[in-house]
């Protein structure tokens, strides 16, 4: 049987930063903290906290932090009192659209992982999170999994953007050659939505910009083109300071997988995104395109 008391103190020095952090918190001495995290690093064989600053979990250190969250979510829910302290990954995009205010009416407190949709599922995989809003249509082994919708992009850019670098009209050559934005070098949409309509096989000149808000402004100051969430992009396209490269569009199919074991304490969180979901996205039932 774990110990409880050394997961705790493993859990706050990772949640804060610092032995010192955590000690004040469990009302203990930073000495105690350290001789619990020493007992447990010996029992288990293996390193759980890297010593600097601040101080972070290993891989398993995260792994016996989030047991410790998934034990404390079920007591939550038998006690029905306090609030819960959930983590879930979450693309930025779904975060600054329509998935923020889903979270806010709940009471619990959130640890986000922000991640790209395409590997999200991969937090899941190694107990890192209990859920996770992924593209994968195939729950993850010990996972349920409820589909959300299709998340609608629009490729475009500004007019001055427009008449510079695509004077003859969008073509592959003229892609290949002016300035994208993408979010991550996790993110493929760009490069799939140029590759399936245009049939771009080149690597893309590319800024690099992992903020969605910031993304969106990158564009409107004409430093690329991309494919913006229609929920963020609308207002401009409808002003003028954005125009649609085309007529086409890309759709993202997003799911919530999450641990089956917690569907019970997790359940009024997935009301929560479902809901938000079906009245913000396009339903999954006509299919979607591949990101």
């Amino acid at each position: 049987m774990l110990d409880y008391p050394a997961l705790q103190a493993l859990a706050a020095v990772i949640e804060s930063g610092s032995f010192e952090a955590a000690a004040h918190a469990l009302r203990v001495t930073p000495s105690a903290v350290s001789q619990r995290i020493k007992t447990l690093e010996d029992r288990m064989g293996a390193v759980l906290v890297v010593r600097g600053q601040p101080c972070s979990g290993t891989a398993q250190g995260l792994r016996l932090a989030q047991h410790l969250a998934q034990v404390q979510l079920l007591e939550h829910s038998l006690r029905a009192q306090g609030e819960a302290r959930l983590r879930v990954a979450i693309n930025a995009d779904s975060l600054a659209t329509w998935a923020l205010p889903a979270m806010a009416g709940l009471e619990a407190l959130f640890d986000l992982v922000i991640e790209d949709e395409t590997q999200s599922e991969g937090w899941l995989k190694r107990g890192e999170v209990m859920g996770a809003v992924t593209t994968n249509a195939h729950a993850v082994a010990g996972c349920d999994i409820v589909a959300l919708g299709r998340m609608r992009y629009i490729p475009c850019a500004t007019p001055d953007f427009i008449a510079r670098h695509f004077p003859q009209g969008v073509t592959a050559q003229a892609l290949a050659e002016a300035p994208a934005l993408v979010f991550s070098a996790k993110d493929g949409l760009q490069a799939a939505w140029a590759r399936q309509h245009y049939g771009l096989t080149r690597p893309l000149k590319r800024h690099q910009i992992g903020a969605t808000h910031d993304f969106l402004r990158a564009g409107l100051l004409g430093m690329g083109w991309a494919l913006h969430p229609q929920m963020l992009a609308r207002d401009h396209l409808a002003s003028g300071g954005l125009v649609a490269l085309d007529e086409t569009q890309a759709e993202v199919p997003l799911y919530w997988q999450f641990l089956r074991n917690l569907k019970e304490p997790l359940a009024p969180l997935s009301r929560a995104l479902q809901q938000a979901a079906k009245a913000q996205m396009v339903s999954l039932a006509s299919g979607a395109c591949p990101r």
